[in-house]
């Protein structure tokens, strides 16, 4: 009669366990190729926060149409972004962002209709400082932060309704001016900096 002495029985155990290890990396390994190859097709959900004003067009503000102007300045109004702010924020539907719009200024939305500038949404902000931190390093206007430009932007918060928002804008007056980047520190500062005449 052949009894298995307890070596050889312990010897089959220990390789037992390593066949299934064994088995158990190899299956890991071909789920992360898998998974990796997956990643390299799927489209980049990345978003360019980029604004090459270089690119944009030239020129003040229109001859019609209702004025904006930017500290007094007339100014065209060439780019928006819109940003939700905070977690588990998010922006109106987008058929009504033009109109949150007057909420940072009365008769924004009117400007929006007639000078078309680049309407831009970025995804949710956790701070109004992060925001506009980001808008004007991702905007680099020409010289220096705009000045002796034509070129002006401002960013900051502002309230639509019960909801935070985040906003930049950028400008183009017909002249070159010493405005520059402005942060607007609160909500009120907007009426300051932005006012639409008919």
């Amino acid at each position: 009669m052949n009894v298995v002495g307890p070596d050889l029985s312990w010897a089959m155990v220990v390789i037992a366990l390593a066949v299934v290890v064994v088995v158990l990396l190899l299956a890991i390994f071909i789920f992360l190729i898998v998974t990796a190859r997956r990643r390299q097709r799927l489209p980049s959900s990345s978003i360019d926060l980029t604004i090459d004003v270089t690119q944009l067009p030239a020129g003040g503000p229109p001859s019609d149409g209702p004025t904006l102007e930017f500290y007094g300045m007339p100014v065209r109004l060439a780019v928006v972004v819109l940003a939700p702010a905070g977690r588990n924020a998010h922006l109106p539907p987008e058929n009504k962002l033009t109109g949150v719009l007057d909420d940072l200024a009365p008769g924004l939305s009117s400007v929006v209709l007639s000078h078309r500038p680049i309407l831009r949404v970025w995804p949710t902000q956790l701070s109004t400082q992060g925001f506009v931190h980001a808008f004007f390093n991702h905007l680099q206007l020409p010289g220096d932060r705009g000045k002796g430009t034509p070129w002006c932007c401002a960013a900051g918060r502002f309230d639509a309704g019960d909801q935070q928002l985040l906003v930049g804008i950028l400008c183009a007056a017909n002249k070159p001016n010493s405005l520059s980047q402005v942060t607007v520190g609160n909500v009120g500062q907007w009426m300051e900096v932005l006012r639409v005449r008919s």
